[in-house]
């Protein structure tokens, strides 16, 4: 796809990095001149996909998070790619409630979340590579 203006940010997966992934990428959104709720929508589906990068790619342990976005003069596209364990069951990552957290910590919710707050969102995952993509478009007023 052809984007207006692109942007790539690679950060460590560390939670301290999360409220940080959310505001670049909202900083960028914001030259579509989204309503706040967008604003706010997009941040969140942010934060819930590196939060699943740092707790179910890597387990917590060290690794890449990438993050990559590209506006269209009505959208804004966000791939965030970690290099971590996959996800064995797409279908079933995808359910609400399910998480493969044992220690009670997790609801299940993240990509329910995504999926809400986004107009698409795509998962494609194997052993060492997941990319979530996350399309969120923006109304312009006539």
């Amino acid at each position: 796809m052809k984007y207006l203006n692109e942007m790539k940010l690679t950060v460590k997966a560390l939670s301290q990095n999360e409220s940080f992934a959310r505001s670049v990428v909202g900083a960028f959104f914001a030259q579509l001149n989204p309503t706040l709720e967008q604003l706010d929508d997009v941040k969140t589906a942010v934060s819930e996909a590196v939060t699943n990068c740092i707790v179910h790619a890597y387990n917590k342990q060290s690794g890449d998070i990438d993050i990559f976005c590209g506006t269209t003069e009505d959208s804004l596209t966000i791939e965030i790619t970690d290099y971590g364990k996959g996800i064995e069951d797409i279908a079933k990552a995808l359910e609400p409630f399910y998480t493969t957290c044992e220690d009670g910590e997790r609801s299940g919710m993240g990509f329910t979340v995504m999926q809400a707050f986004c107009d698409e969102m795509n998962v494609q995952s194997e052993k060492g590579r997941t990319v979530v993509t996350l399309v969120k478009k923006v109304s312009k007023a006539d």
